[in-house]
């Protein structure tokens, strides 16, 4: 069967036609017609959905204001009713059966397999064909109702019915707790923590919907991290030599540091690309703004596809 795509040898001369018919011609003339919309559809699935994105609890915040919750160490999912979505706006490849039993009713959560389990919980999602034996291990833990009316009070109610509704597993419902002073939510806090657990995180009780960061999400850990990407790889020395050394890294604001430890030796011999989005954990700021003994924590997790 002839391709509907036009050889390149072919055009001048169906250019030189189509003048003389006093017609416009252009290569995309030569596509097959249904080629922009897959196009199209594909830009859309890599769109990063816009999110709700947590700031750190400071010391002036009002926590019995807040419902708190456990901080998962997870991979965030992004449900529209239709696909099942990164972070980063790639498409989780997950079974049939598991988006079979999510709802209509946009989500918002994270993939998850349990404390301390997020290198094996990376290696399922990440799969291109995945295995049921693996998935049917994971539960989708969901803390938002993307676009929902109310307060988040409200939402989490809602999201408790959205889950009952849908008969459950793989679906759970985050649990959400007011507390009554800063240090009940220490105590919460040093319970988490000594669990596995990765820290907490507060949703304003009154806040509407939201998206990008704001303090309406608050995350209380035992270390802060952060985010930035990387602009070069440095080599190694010693024992290291032909390996990665460390990264050369920029933040959202733009400041540019070194990133010199916290890798493994398996990711010393394969380096996040350059460009990549980098998670790292510090413990404060310098002076300059500088994070204060930054060590790598992990390649950020759709961004692996």
């Amino acid at each position: 069967m002839a391709s509907h795509r036009s050889s390149p040898r072919l055009r001048p001369l169906l250019a030189a036609l189509a003048a003389v018919f006093g017609l416009q011609f252009t290569a995309a003339c030569a596509q097959a017609p249904t080629e922009p919309a897959a196009v199209a559809l594909s830009a859309e699935l890599r769109t990063p959905p816009a999110l709700l994105l947590a700031k750190v609890l400071g010391p002036g915040v009002e926590v019995t204001q807040y419902l708190v919750s456990e901080k998962f160490d997870g991979v965030r999912a992004h449900w529209d009713g239709e696909h099942l979505r990164f972070r980063s706006g790639a498409e989780v490849h997950a079974p049939g059966w598991f988006l079979a039993r999510l709802p209509q009713q946009a989500l918002d959560g994270e993939l998850w397999l349990g404390r301390g389990r997020f290198d094996a919980l990376s290696a399922i999602v990440r799969k291109d064909v995945p295995l049921d034996d693996e998935w049917r291990q994971l539960s989708y833990l969901i803390y938002e109702l993307p676009g929902a009316p109310g307060t988040f009070a409200d939402r989490a109610g809602q999201i408790r019915a959205v889950v009952a509704g849908a008969g459950g597993a793989p679906l759970v419902a985050v649990e959400q707790r007011r507390l009554g002073s800063r240090a009940e939510l220490q105590r919460q806090f040093d319970e988490v923590v000594r669990a596995g657990g990765e820290g907490l995180m507060l949703h304003l009780a009154e806040a509407p919907y939201l998206t990008g960061r704001s303090e309406v999400l608050l995350k209380l850990k035992p270390l802060d991290d952060a985010e930035a990407v990387v602009l070069q790889h440095l080599p190694g020395k010693g024992k290291y030599s032909g390996m990665l050394g460390a990264l050369r890294v920029r933040t959202p604001d733009g400041r540019v540091f070194t990133l010199g430890t916290g890798y493994t030796d398996a990711l010393r011999a394969n380096p996040p690309p350059i460009g990549a989005t980098v998670t790292y954990t510090h413990r404060g700021l310098t002076s300059k703004g500088l994070p204060r003994f930054a060590s790598f924590l992990r390649v950020q997790d759709d961004q692996l596809h």
